[in-house]
């Protein structure tokens, strides 16, 4: 029944049809030398530094791949059109103007962030605890801590 009813139909069967996408519109911005795709579930992504005016910097790169960094390489980010780098020492693997893209597990950047957390607290108490030392009851030193941030000509009246 439905090879009469199409039969004198110039049209391709629904399942043949397909339809393309319309890409929406993205309103323009500023094109950004380091932007990377969207690290794989599980990890982190972050620009190590390999130069510094034209000198390598490998002091730089030997920490972050002792703290865990690996470089990324192309095939690990398909479907981006990514740079990388032509010659020398991390040739094939993702990078522009001195930097290389590395990752690094998940787990492992927040134990290093908590280290740094409590690294700055340990020297926030020391600090804490040499002002009170030289602190007289006659004058009270006080430990408020806040800050404030304005934006434009609205902070210059308060």
């Amino acid at each position: 029944m439905t090879d009469t009813k199409n039969a004198g139909s110039n049209r391709a069967p629904r399942s043949q049809a397909t339809r393309g996408k319309k890409a929406t519109r993205q309103p323009w911005k500023p094109p950004q030398a380091l932007e990377a795709p969207e690290a794989p579930p599980g990890m982190r992504y972050r620009w190590v530094r390999t130069h510094i005016r034209n000198e390598d910097d490998k002091t730089n790169v030997h920490k972050r791949f002792q703290e865990g960094y690996e470089p990324v390489h192309p095939s690990e980010v398909e479907g981006y059109d990514l740079p990388t780098i032509e010659e020398g020492k991390h040739a094939g693997v993702v990078g522009v103007g001195g930097l290389i893209l590395a990752k690094i597990p998940e787990e492992t950047a927040e134990e290093r962030n908590a280290y740094y957390e409590q690294q700055t607290e340990n020297q926030m108490n020391a600090v804490d605890n040499n002002l009170m030392r030289e602190s007289d009851p006659r004058m009270p030193i006080s430990q408020e801590r806040k800050s404030k941030v304005t934006f434009g000509a609205s902070g210059k009246n308060d």
